[in-house]
């Protein structure tokens, strides 16, 4: 089981969670973004760089996947079609993305994306707080330990 982590929107604190998290356990990581990114030196621990445009990462993200794997993502599309392959994807906020949530938050996003295409101002996320983070390890943590057991 790998960890794929769509860098590119990534917080620095939850790689620095992830990368803490591949030494102590092993489990391969893979961070792609279209961008440069610094990773540890570490055998767990790849980065690859896509090219730019549109959903490149999402795509090489959705092409390497298989069930069991675990994505990290705040892109809904790219949840909905991990979780279609059978991996498990959850948000830097430690917001699990399942079958049974990610027809509703497809649905809000659409539905956000008209009211700001109409003009409305919908404002963006909250920063990323301590309370984000300490959910995100969380859910990173009780992944790791089903990982394991299988």
């Amino acid at each position: 089981m790998r960890i794929w982590v769509d860098a590119d929107a990534c917080p620095q604190a939850i790689r620095e969670i992830l990368f803490r998290a591949a030494r102590r356990t092993g489990v391969e990581t893979t961070l792609l973004a279209n961008h440069a990114l610094s990773v540890p030196p570490d055998p767990n621990i790849r980065f690859r760089q896509v090219p730019g445009g549109f959903d490149v990462a999402d795509d090489a993200i959705v092409a390497a996947v298989v069930a069991g794997d675990l994505v990290v993502t705040q892109d809904i599309p790219l949840a909905a079609a991990v979780i279609e392959r059978g991996a498990e994807a959850v948000s830097p906020r430690g917001e699990a993305f399942t079958t049974d949530n990610i027809r509703g938050r497809l649905a809000m996003r659409d539905f956000m994306a008209t009211l700001r295409d109409a003009g409305q101002v919908t404002g963006g996320p909250a920063a990323l707080g301590a309370a984000d983070k300490q959910r995100f390890a969380g859910c990173l943590d009780r992944w790791l330990a089903r990982a394991a057991r299988a």
